[in-house]
């Protein structure tokens, strides 16, 4: 029995007359698709004689212990190892009537490739049952496609390295036609979630890849700051996404910029640490530093202190516990130190702080600072003259201050105005081409009671596609999201707490959402918010077709390119594929990549080193061309050739000119040539040999072939030459020529003149024979 058999086939078939308890003699009826436990068990123990197994490739026993199917059922088991084959129902046995017949086909891979399925054909009766599974990491069976949903050229994608396909024909024992072709693919990890505060950079998805984070500033990094992508069954990190929290307290030595926040809250019996934090910041010397309160909400028992130095004794710049007006402009410090001290009673995520600091240098105004937008500048030093100009991110509105600020005052410089404040809109009238919508006071958590409405409307040709790429709010808020202008309006989605990024698309260029917290906002929360990406999209229901590949051909997975189709690329011998091998229509009608081509290969594999030598390349790349030299280590003798040269070939990719040489030990060849003595002999024995030959051919010739009977005519220049006088002519052909003269005469004439004998079509050259009077 082979163990590692490709591809194994076993029926078994229990013999009609065998009863089922429970059910007499009737047929049972087809198992469950979704039942694996009922599938046949194979062992390794010989077949009863009533037990009929036929296998395909390899041979495979049955154990008779095996829960034996009803009589009228015929079970098999199929599995496959191959990277790309097919399963096909025509390799099926032909079954008697009334027996149906239930198969399972197992495909496995190599740990760290999936299988990919296509349906190339399907024509299943009713009853009939054709189910694709996949299994996942626990080996549980999860039903990816059934019979009532596979079409001609679907593409079906396991989870896993293992793919499972179960068939269950008809009760009266009917069996339709199915092909299914399946092919390897590469398995990645998922994508890493990024912390919340922080962001994820990824080198690659596939086992081997790395994802690195880092978090925002301010926020610190629990957790391992890189995780690698394992390679198994389903591949998976090498651990837990880390998470970025602000500390309770720190020093900051060298401060140049950065930003100090309020702590991060504390979840279970750990809710109410952190209830007092101090921070110290000491800039460069001879620097100052200017603090930017960017956020500020605190509670009625929370109190904030800032001072311009590090002891008790230091100038206060602001305490938010003797009122007044809050400094959102910012406070500088008279020296190089600042400390930060916060205390809180209940600490919870409605209150809290951000403060952004940076160093400056006397005679200079301080960097200004936007949060969640940008500037440009005059001068980068931000000396006295200086001009800094405000802009937006993406779903942001300028307010709080002008636009454009100047530094001012040669004696201390400061800048005539604050700087402004971006915060996300609730609401608004959007027509442009794109666009972001993000939550109001992102990315602060937004505020009880809001009830905003954004409505987009885009080119009457055009309709709306939105990508929801963050979508967390509580269970008692609400998102809507409706198609059409006030008069045709139609509801796409009411979304609470939640969910994972998704994409949606109106019919219609008007799209409206709406967006409503809880007032109170006191059971469940409140959550992180949502970003919405929009954008105006053709009212096409389909990707545009992709040209044909030079040197090369493609395969769709569908008749039309629509959402989630993929077209494959593949390149003739001879030429490798630069690019994407497939490409997906996305929900926004795009192709997922560019298209990609075949390239000529120009180079050679690597033919590799040669036992006790050394090599040099002409090119490392090992380019057409290319050539390799092969020296053998001292001591050791070349066989075969020394240099072999990469030449490219018309099809096909290039070869070497030769097969790799050898080195051998140079004792072990020293008494493999001929020496002297034994050239000697081999002459020898060819000159004697020669000489044999020569011998027997002069004897077949003089001896043999003169006394043959065939009696063959002597050759004269004249047929009456040699006549004499003596002669008699007792026979009337001597008038003619004719050699049928009696012995007598022949002979007379031998005796009288010398003759030559030439034998026709003799490879040997004209012999000639003189025989004087009395030769015997």
């Amino acid at each position: 029995m082979e163990h590692q058999s490709k591809r194994l086939l076993t029926r078994v078939k229990s013999p009609e007359s065998a009863p089922v308890s429970g059910q007499g003699s009737q047929p049972s009826q087809p198992p469950s698709t979704d039942s694996p436990s009922e599938l046949p068990h194979t062992g390794t123990r010989t077949p009863e004689p009533e037990t009929e197994m036929t296998t395909a490739s390899t041979m495979l026993d049955v154990d008779t212990d095996t829960e034996i199917p009803s009589p009228a059922a015929s079970s098999c088991v199929v599995n496959f190892t191959d990277a790309e084959g097919y399963i096909d129902s025509a390799d099926n046995p032909p079954l008697p009537d009334g027996v149906f017949l239930h198969c399972t086909y197992t495909v496995t891979v190599y740990t760290g490739y999936g299988v990919e399925l296509q349906v190339k054909s399907v024509n299943l009766s009713d009853g009939e049952q054709l189910s694709i599974r996949g299994v996942d990491e626990q080996g549980a069976l999860l039903v990816l496609a059934n019979h009532t949903l596979l079409v001609e050229g679907q593409v079906i994608r396991s989870p896993t390295n293992t793919l499972s396909v179960y068939y269950c024909s008809a009760p009266e024992g009917s069996i339709g036609i199915f092909q299914l072709h399946y092919q390897t693919f590469r398995l990645s990890c998922s994508l890493p979630k990024r912390p919340h505060f922080g962001e994820v950079s990824l080198l690659d998805l596939l086992p081997g890849g790395v994802a690195r984070f880092h978090c925002h500033m301010g926020y610190h990094l629990q957790g391992d700051p890189e995780l690698t992508c394992l390679n198994a069954s389903l591949p998976i990190w090498s651990g837990k996404e880390p998470t970025c929290r602000a500390l309770c307290g720190g020093t900051v030595k060298n401060a140049t910029v950065g930003r100090v926040l309020s702590p991060s809250l504390h979840h279970g019996p750990n809710a109410t640490l952190d209830r007092s934090c101090s921070w110290s910041l000491e800039a460069p010397k001879d620097q100052r530093l200017h603090l930017h309160l960017e956020r500020l909400a605190l509670g009625p028992t929370d109190r904030l202190v800032l001072w311009s130095g590090l002891d008790a004794s230091s100038v206060v710049l602001f305490d938010s516990g003797r009122g007044g007006q809050i400094p959102f402009e910012g406070v500088i410090s008279e020296g190089p130190a600042v400390r930060i001290q916060f205390i809180t009673d209940q600490p919870n995520h409605n209150t809290g702080f951000n403060i952004r600091y940076e160093a400056f240098e006397r005679g200079h105004c301080y960097e200004p600072y936007l949060q969640n937008g940008n500037f440009t500048t005059s001068d980068p030093l931000y000396g006295v003259g200086a001009v800094v100009q405000f802009t937006c991110d993406p779903g942001h509105s300028l307010e709080q201050g002008p636009p454009v600020i100047e530094c001012i005052s040669a004696r201390d410089p400061y800048w005539n105005d604050t700087e402004p404040l971006c915060k996300a809109q609730c609401g608004g009238d959007l027509t442009g081409p794109g666009g972001v919508i993000l939550s109001p006071n992102w990315p602060e958590w937004y505020g009880e009671g809001e009830d905003c409405s954004w409505r987009i409307h885009v080119s009457e040709d055009k309709r709306v596609l939105l990508d929801v790429q963050l979508l967390n709010i509580s269970d008692s808020d609400m998102l809507t999201i409706t198609d059409g202008d006030e008069i045709t309006t139609r509801i796409l989605g009411r979304y609470v707490g939640g969910s994972s990024p998704f994409k949606l698309s109106s019919t219609t260029p008007d799209l409206t959402i709406a967006f409503h917290s809880d007032p109170a906002g006191l059971v469940f929360g409140k959550g992180e918010g949502f970003i919405i990406n929009y954008m105006e999209v053709s009212r096409n229901d389909s990707c545009p077709d992709l040209p044909e590949i030079q040197n090369g051909w493609k395969t769709t997975s569908h008749v039309a390119l629509v959402r989630g189709a993929r077209i494959t690329y593949q390149c003739d011998p001879g030429y490798d594929l630069v690019g994407r091998e497939t490409l997906t229509c996305q929900l926004d009608l795009s192709w997922s990549s560019q298209p990609p081509f075949c390239e000529k290969i120009m180079y050679c594999s690597d033919p590799g080193h040669v036992e006790h030598s050394t090599r040099s390349l002409s090119d490392p790349k090992l380019l057409v061309g290319t050539t390799i030299q092969y020296s053998c280590n001292p001591g050791f003798i070349m066989q075969g050739g020394a240099t072999i040269t990469c030449y490219g070939r018309e099809p096909g990719t290039p070869v070497w000119t030769s097969r790799l040489p050898h080195c051998v030990f140079a004792e072990a060849t020293a008494g493999s040539p001929l020496d002297g003595g034994n050239i000697a002999l081999a002459i020898v024995i060819l000159i004697l040999l020669l000489s044999v030959l020569l011998g027997g051919a002069y004897v077949y010739v003089t001896r043999c072939r003169y006394h043959s009977n065939l009696r063959l005519p002597l050759i004269y220049p004249h047929p009456y030459r040699q006549i004499t006088v003596e002669t008699e002519f007792d026979n009337p052909l001597y008038e003619t020529g004719g050699v049928s003269a009696k012995l007598r005469n022949i002979y007379s004439t031998i005796n009288t003149k010398p003759f030559s004998l030439i034998r026709p079509n003799s490879p040997f050259s004209p012999l000639s024979l003189s025989w004087s009077a009395g030769h015997s």
